[in-house]
């Protein structure tokens, strides 16, 4: 289940349409178009063996090197087996990298200065704790991306309050979280057909709305700030949602259902755009002097980039600088024999590059 094993924050969804991001042989049903991590776990286990690919599965087994050797025509790779501590040794004549692009050991966190001098806790999304209980504390949410996008409303539900505190503003887009149209086409069209109506119909949406941002990004700007002022009818300042960048100059963040739009209005959540001069004993205090009390901090300042799990290929011996490698269509790396590494798409689902 990779992303949607190892994070267990509350609210944990997709950000992308289920329709999209789901498999292309395989129907994602049901009309859910941002999905919980649980059900996207479910749907990838399921489908794995609907398709006999578990027996094919080494789990548990971190590799920790792979060379490829041109005397021998193969990659010769360790792995260490981390239920025995035993390393053990594999051959193969084709490599291919499938890990994604972060480090699944931590999460990215800037060192904030007077961090050791708070009181309460400091969680980071990567490693929440499943006993952490938040009812009636005052919440602190770092950050404006996707995870902070979905923290901020979810425990709103049940803290005193939560403040998303941002350096600066995203782009918003509020999106439904089922699809009517879907539900009905799947009750009057076989489940194939209404999952490549659906799908077609996402991606012109998707590929539309990202290649007219590029075209005309003060229109872009306008329309998406225009519906992000309906949503908060004039409870939260503008500001708070207007970006200095042009849309899809960084990713567009999905909010489910209005929700974060709801908790600010109910009073139960807000933002504070700001730069952080250091924590203190009892939460933060901001350039501008303000101070946010908080019982948890939530550093969701995103995640490290590694490449390839963390592996360092090498080629007869000789280390893979991957920064400094040209690569071909998200496949092939230059200089590096029999191996390619599967990524995705950034502006429009993963998967469907990945397909």
């Amino acid at each position: 289940g990779g992303t949607w094993d190892l994070f267990r924050y509350p609210g944990i969804r997709s950000d992308s349409d289920m329709f999209t991001f789901g498999y292309n042989f395989r129907p994602w049903t049901g009309g859910k178009v941002l999905a919980d991590g649980a059900s996207i776990k479910n749907y990838v286990a399921e489908t794995a063996r609907e398709h006999d690919v578990e027996r094919h599965i080494r789990y548990g087994l971190a590799v920790k090197s792979a060379d490829w050797s041109s005397v021998d025509k193969c990659w010769k790779l360790t792995a260490l087996n981390e239920a025995t501590g035993e390393t053990e040794h594999y051959t193969a004549s084709f490599m291919v990298g499938c890990t994604g692009y972060y480090n699944y050991d931590q999460g990215y966190k800037p060192d904030f200065p007077g961090e050791s001098d708070f009181r309460g806790q400091i969680v980071h999304p990567q490693h929440w704790p499943e006993d952490l209980d938040y009812t009636g504390k005052k919440v602190v949410v770092i950050g404006s991306g996707a995870t902070a996008i979905t923290l901020v409303p979810t425990m709103a539900e049940k803290a005193a309050h939560v403040t998303m505190l941002q350096r600066s503003p995203t782009y918003l887009m509020p999106l439904p979280s089922t699809d009517k149209i879907t539900l009905a086409l799947q009750k009057v069209l076989p489940e194939k057909a209404a999952y490549r109506l659906t799908r077609a119909r996402n991606i012109s949406i998707s590929r539309f709305l990202y290649q007219r941002s590029r075209k005309s990004p003060q229109f872009m700007r306008k329309l998406f700030l225009g519906i992000i002022k309906r949503q908060v009818q004039g409870k939260a300042d503008m500001r708070h949602f207007t970006p200095d960048y042009n849309p899809w100059d960084q990713r567009l963040c999905v909010v489910k259902d209005g929700d974060l739009f709801q908790a600010i209005k109910s009073g139960k959540a807000s933002i504070a755009t700001d730069h952080i001069e250091r924590f203190t004993e009892t939460g933060i205090r901001l350039k501008s002097g303000e101070e946010l009390a908080a019982d948890i901090i939530i550093p969701a300042t995103g995640l490290e980039i590694q490449m390839l799990g963390g592996i360092r290929p090498t080629v007869d011996g000789q280390e893979v600088v991957m920064k400094d490698k040209v690569i071909y269509k998200n496949v092939m790396v230059e200089g590096v024999p029999n191996a390619g590494m599967i990524f995705g798409y950034t502006n429009i689902s993963w998967t469907l590059k990945a397909d």
